[in-house]
């Protein structure tokens, strides 16, 4: 019995002649190495497709080029050489590739005060395209942090000293009935709001930068000054407080921080930045977002 060949239905001609801006596949389950984690990520990878009689590409090879990110760490390098295979491997039919990676990066925080530390996930997404433009690649990273409002702190604090006038009206103001007062929780009539609240960066990468995702971790948290806690003592919890109280922040005020502190890193083209307050006191989130010589 003779072998038939495989009909290959794609290779043919289509009647609609029109050239697509991107063809391929999203949602592919890849592991790569990042930052020496191997991390689970959904790939979205694809080409154009210039040709506007081809009926497809070739969706096989640009599967086998991902298998690349097993074999080393993540690099703008290795980003660079991987669209360069989607490129080669469709000569004649496209002039521009792109890939989008999405993943969570596992780091490890220390507690504030106490030696305990916990994990905390960074959701992050890295992408790249090749066009006619030159190579681009850009890092985007989520960090977690609590906000505390300023007015509603200064409005907690005007009843505490309404209640402070009225119970000591009259009587002198002796150290040890102070502090007893401020200890009591009747006393302390009121507290400020504050809410779990996301920043969102993307950095554009300038040729040769390096994807360098605890970094951008370390100086957002620290820039904000309040980071989420992972594993957490008695201690841990009034240093968090502590903290939330020396770092009162409108959604505006956490993108100024950010945006200055990203300003004057080295390696960036340009970004821009996302934070949401995910208001306890309304029904609907406060956003601020800003951008520096980030492309439309």
């Amino acid at each position: 019995m003779n072998a038939l060949a495989l009909p290959d239905i794609p290779s043919g001609a289509s009647n609609l002649d029109l050239p697509l801006n991107w063809v391929g596949m999203c949602g592919i389950a890849q592991p790569i190495w990042f930052e020496g984690q191997r991390i689970s990520t959904r790939v979205d990878a694809g080409v154009s497709l210039d040709d506007g009689g081809a009926r497809g590409i070739h969706m096989s090879r640009l599967y086998l080029a991902l298998e690349e990110f097993e074999r080393e760490e993540l690099s703008v390098e290795l980003l660079r050489r991987v669209l360069a295979r989607f490129l080669d491997s469709h000569q004649g039919l496209s002039s521009r590739a792109s890939l989008k990676l999405q993943g969570e990066a596992l780091l490890q925080r220390p507690a504030l005060v106490s030696p305990l530390a916990g994990w905390k996930a960074y959701p992050f997404e890295v992408r790249a395209r090749q066009d006619r433009w030159g190579f681009h690649v850009e890092l985007q990273l989520q960090v977690t942090y609590s906000s505390t409002c300023p007015c509603s702190a200064a409005l907690a604090r005007q009843l505490i000293q309404q209640r402070f006038a009225e119970d000591f009206s009259g009587l002198s103001l002796e150290q040890e009935r102070v502090l007893e007062w401020l200890g009591n929780s009747d006393g302390i009539v009121a507290t400020p709001h504050s809410q779990r609240s996301t920043a969102t960066i993307s950095l554009r990468l300038v040729s040769g930068g390096t994807l360098a995702l605890q970094r951008l971790a370390d100086l957002a948290e620290a820039t904000l000054g309040t980071a989420v806690q992972t594993a957490v003592r008695r201690a841990d919890e009034q240093a968090f407080a502590l903290a939330n109280r020396r770092n009162l922040m409108f959604c505006e005020d956490a993108a100024r921080r950010l945006g200055n502190a990203l300003r004057q890193q080295d390696g960036l083209e340009g970004f821009r930045l996302r934070v949401v307050h995910a208001e306890s006191l309304h029904a609907h989130d406060a956003v601020a977002e800003y951008a520096w010589r980030y492309p439309a």
